[in-house]
């Protein structure tokens, strides 16, 4: 085991590896510190967000039209959601970027936070979205 530029490296002839080679072309694979990778971790972006999930996109937008009008939106998820988290008022606690589906990250990242998005359609149904919490 080598370091390089705060790195550490291993050589593993027996299988392929990361895309690099050393000398002896043999593949590298390198890897950070772990508590590196905890810095980086803590400094991605991280989102926490709440969902109603339904079948219809005419549902969604029913639901969507009720919560304008002062409808609470945890009671609108445990009445009609399709998904376990309805049971938690729609909340999906904190998550990073590519640990939903694409079209719920889209909206989780880059829309207002505290504002109700949606219909927003992913394989699983249609989705209302607020996204609660966001840090860049």
């Amino acid at each position: 085991m080598s370091v390089v530029n705060g790195l550490h490296c291993a050589t593993l002839p027996h299988r392929e590896a990361w895309t690099g080679s050393n000398k002896y072309n043999l593949p590298t694979i390198i890897y950070e510190e772990p508590n590196k990778l905890k810095e980086k971790e803590n400094k991605m972006a991280k989102a926490s967000a709440r969902h109603i999930l339904v079948n219809s996109e005419e549902k969604c937008l029913e639901i969507k039209k009720m919560i304008e009008e002062g409808a609470e939106f945890a009671a609108m998820a445990q009445t009609y959601s399709s998904c376990p988290s309805g049971g938690q008022g729609g909340d999906l606690g904190m998550f990073g970027p590519g640990q939903m589906v694409k079209e719920f990250d889209n909206v989780v990242f880059n829309e207002e936070v505290g504002k109700v998005h949606g219909p927003v359609k992913t394989q699983f149904g249609y989705h209302l979205l607020e996204v609660t919490n966001r840090t860049d």
